[in-house]
């Protein structure tokens, strides 16, 4: 029960010494594919791998558990904006129009999907997430994935991108963008490489080119602006947080600590995204994504209660909250309602995208399970990897959980949760 609450590891983040944080890509090799325009999978499909070229070898290596300086996003601006039209390049104004024209939008998400262990579990479900592009009706077919953190493991080191990032989603057809996940910020004691140097130079890139990282595969980095920034696009906005190198708890601020490396850049980042929601007058759905769970049920991983106050705290400054948050970090699926104000808002944790093994529940819950007179855990599966297919149209959004285990031929979720936009409440 504890688990699913709070998590009482508190860090020391006093006096520490503070890491050499890289700055964002100001510049970047020449483009050896794409042209100067986004590339997105390979022309033809392939036989996934058997394994790695790349083994990992740093398991017993010992960490760095300081926490990670943020770095400035590029530009400098308090909140960082990315759209989907600039994702997309010169194909981008025809690809939002069509959306528009359609009246919704499907994406995919999910986080924790690298593993140290083989491809075999990543790859059956990026398999099956390309299925989806298959689709009676184009207005069906994904049109991003949103990685919910923990793209390599153990450590956020170049030499494990193409192993567990290129190489699984080479035949993805769609934009991926992401979140740092712990592991992809933290670093070892004798890596000479900086925090999140990896996942800035394949993510965070100026334009779209070829990473030295891809091993030749055609997959153009991604440009967002920094590791914390709005994600705009057809019907939707993506709030997506940075929750540092710790294993628990999350932190997006300094939680009022001296001498720590943090400081409250997110929090204002993140307030400033909902009052400009809220004074744009913007009606579609909102998502904060942020790779440490709030809270859980899993036996691994604890919640961090102190990340949720500071979330808590910019949605109240705005007077806009969310109509879900999506985490990764625990290494399952659950999904939870919270109700604040009288708005029912789905906290969903999706951390089963190919890492082994998954994690345990804290316990056996018949669900719907009350863990408090505001929080309810509605459903969960530890057994299972797969993936989130989400849908949104002007006045809904609905949320799939789609296993990896009924393969390509079946398009039938084992979770649905549909929220009405205008109302904040849970169908």
């Amino acid at each position: 029960m504890k688990k699913l609450l709070d998590d009482d590891v508190t860090p020391d983040t006093k006096k520490k010494p503070k890491p050499t944080t890289p700055p964002l890509p100001t510049s970047t090799p020449a483009p050896t594919g794409g042209g100067g325009q986004p590339v997105f999978s390979q022309p033809l499909p392939s036989p996934d791998p058997t394994g790695f070229k790349n083994p990992v070898t740093d398991q017993k290596d010992i960490e760095l558990k300081s926490l990670g300086a943020v770095p400035m996003p590029r530009g400098g601006a308090v909140e960082p904006v990315l759209t989907l039209a600039a994702v997309y390049g010169s194909a981008g104004a025809a690809k939002v129009a069509a959306l528009t024209a359609a009246g919704q939008i499907v994406f995919h998400s999910v986080g924790d999907t690298g593993n140290v262990q083989g491809p075999q579990m990543q790859s059956l479900v990026a398999d099956k997430m390309v299925s989806d592009f298959v689709e009676a009706k184009a207005a069906d077919v994904p049109s991003f994935f949103f990685n919910l953190g923990d793209i390599v493991y153990y450590f956020g080191e170049a030499t494990y991108y193409y192993d567990q990032f290129y190489e699984p989603y080479r035949e993805y057809p769609a934009p991926i963008l992401a979140i740092a996940g712990n592991h992809d910020g933290v670093v070892y004691a004798k890596d000479p490489e900086a925090t999140l140097a990896a996942f800035l130079a394949n993510f965070c890139a100026p334009a779209a080119v070829q990473s030295g990282d891809s091993g030749g595969l055609l997959r153009t980095t991604m440009i967002q602006p920094g590791v914390y920034f709005t994600f705009e696009a057809p019907f939707v906005r993506v709030l997506a947080l940075y929750s540092n190198v710790l294993e628990d708890p999350g932190m997006i601020s300094n939680q009022g600590a001296t001498g720590s490396v943090l400081d409250g850049r997110q929090v204002a980042f993140l307030t400033a995204a909902l009052k400009r929601i809220k004074s744009e007058k913007f009606t579609g759905a909102v998502i904060i994504a942020v790779h440490h769970p709030p809270f859980t049920g899993g036996s691994t991983h604890g919640g961090s209660p102190l990340m949720l106050a500071d979330i808590d705290s910019a949605c109240t400054a705005a007077g806009v909250w969310p109509h879900a948050v999506f985490s990764g970090h625990s290494h399952n699926y659950q999904r939870f309602t919270r109700t604040v104000d009288g708005l029912q808002i789905p906290f969903i944790v999706a951390g089963c995208g190919g890492h082994s093994p998954l994690s345990k529940m804290s316990g056996t819950y018949r669900t719907p399970y009350v863990v408090d007179s505001t929080l309810t855990l509605e459903n969960y599966d530890a057994t299972d990897f797969g993936y989130l297919r989400v849908i949104v149209t002007a006045t809904t959004m609905t949320v799939e959980f789609h296993p990896q285990s009924d393969g390509s031929t079946t398009k039938t979720p084992n979770d649905v949760v549909t929220i009405t936009l205008a109302t904040h409440t849970v169908v």
